[in-house]
């Protein structure tokens, strides 16, 4: 499957793409000296702590439990005493609970194998590996954060024929994936390997975007030595990486409105996450670290940075040879879909993708004017949405209209307002009016 200029048909954009950290190799980053542990860090309900103020704990120890179904075990990144567990800053702003550890040396739980040997051999069956990536709290890697076992899970009549891997990374700036593609490959086929296994199916595609020729070239040649998985460049467009527009791109199958992958037979994982899914079931490692970028127009030094979950933002940016003086904000993540921080005491999470630093000409919104009907916002949508209309029906608090329109639907990737003329923060108003009717259902269900 190469050569062929594919992609999604429904909408889309090209915003620049600034991979200015795409030639950074990976670098570990040093252990901080305290790690601040999120329990939200997974879609669904938060984990619970299971230990106390003084404990001391090792890395990959379990310090959180699932908190229900949608949940994720959380283990110690680090090794250290527990110096609280109290309410801790997140990326939200917010105070949410969190464990805090201050880091004495670096031992390890002794079950986790830290030998650089790549073990191709996968002795698990299907069950044991979906367990095993249940226990050590993988979730996805793409920044949806949801739990990957249950992924693996179909529910009863849905039989997942593909697996999807995401090398996509189409939001601007972030090269995190990219960078894993070329120094992980190896591990990364396993990891897909492992998951078509858990899943029980025959054929994993990979789709990379053909921005990103030599993880195309590297991952092909790799994938030879695998029977089963395919490499699909992809044309360049955004928002190329949500699950629906890949399937699209790679597939030609539609996900219907208000379903999920499964429904047309596919289950996708971010690339990112396949390289865990070795780790755990390979190495029993439990997800206490990925890669982050740290870029930015005037960053001294665009990085992709292997860090541990619970060091502070700030010192990314002191690894990235500091803040630059013309920063207007700090996003975590793209410039797209992510979201300014407030603090840079705010630690990196397992769906911790980039931080960004935007210069302050950059990052002031233009004044907002009237809506001119021009639907650009509508052209761009790659849901198929009409984002001015769900946006002046979250405005007035009409999420009657906006639950009809399928709000619901939409993705949040910001191709609406990065083209509307008259710069209305589309987007704002298409996340408040998710939250709103969200809960509407929620509430209906109960």
């Amino acid at each position: 499957m190469t050569g062929r200029q594919k992609t999604f048909t429904l909408g889309g954009i090209h915003p620049e793409e600034n991979k200015l950290s795409a030639n950074a190799p990976i670098e570990v980053l040093p252990l901080p000296k305290q790690a601040i542990i999120p329990m939200g860090q997974n879609l669904g309900a938060p984990s619970k702590p299971i230990v106390n103020r003084g404990d001391l704990v090792k890395v990959g120890q379990l310090i959180a439990e699932a908190g229900g179904f949608i949940s994720a075990n959380i283990h110690s990144p680090v090794s250290g005493k527990v110096l609280k567990i109290d309410n801790v800053p997140d990326a939200s702003g917010y105070k949410r609970p969190g464990i805090v550890i201050n880091v004495e040396g670096d031992e390890w739980e002794e079950s986790i194998d830290r030998s650089v040997e790549i073990k191709e051999e996968i002795e698990l069956d299907g069950k044991e590996i979906i367990e095993r990536v249940k226990e050590k709290g993988l979730v996805g890697m793409g920044g949806a954060t949801f739990p990957t076992f249950v992924k693996l899970m179909p529910p009863p009549g849905k039989v997942a024929d593909y697996l999807l891997i995401n090398g996509v990374e189409c939001e601007p700036y972030l090269t995190s994936d990219h960078r894993l593609m070329l120094e992980k490959g190896k591990e990364i086929l396993i990891g897909t390997k492992i998951l078509m296994k858990a899943l029980k199916v025959k054929k994993a595609v990979i789709g990379i975007e053909n921005n990103k020729p030599d993880a195309i070239n590297h991952i092909n040649e790799l994938a030879k030595g695998y029977e089963g998985i395919e490499v699909q460049p992809l044309k360049v467009q955004y928002p190329q990486g949500g699950e629906k527009q890949l399937i699209k791109a790679a597939l030609n199958r539609e996900v219907p409105s208000g379903k999920l992958p499964i429904e047309v037979g596919c289950v996708v994982q971010n690339v990112g996450t396949a390289y865990a899914v070795y780790e755990a079931v390979q190495k029993n490692k439990p997800l206490i670290e990925r890669v982050v970028t740290v870029t930015g127009k005037a960053v001294r030094k665009p990085s992709n940075f292997m860090v541990r979950v619970g060091t502070p933002v700030q010192e990314l940016i002191d690894a990235a040879e500091g803040l630059p003086e013309s920063t207007g904000k700090i996003v975590n993540g793209g410039p797209m879909m992510g979201k300014a921080l407030t603090s840079l005491e705010v630690p990196v999470v397992k769906g911790s993708s980039g931080i960004l630093l935007m210069q302050e000409s950059e990052s002031r919104r233009k004044p907002e004017s009237p809506c001119i009907r021009c639907s650009k916002c509508t052209y761009v949508c790659p849901m198929g949405l009409e984002p001015f209309l769900l946006a002046k029906a979250a405005k007035v608090g009409r999420f009657d209209i906006a639950e009809k329109e399928l709000v619901m639907d939409c993705i949040e990737c910001g191709s609406c307002q990065y083209t509307c003329p008259a710069s209305i923060p589309l987007l704002d108003y298409l996340r408040l009016g998710k939250s709103m009717v969200g809960a509407i259902i929620r509430n209906r269900k109960k």
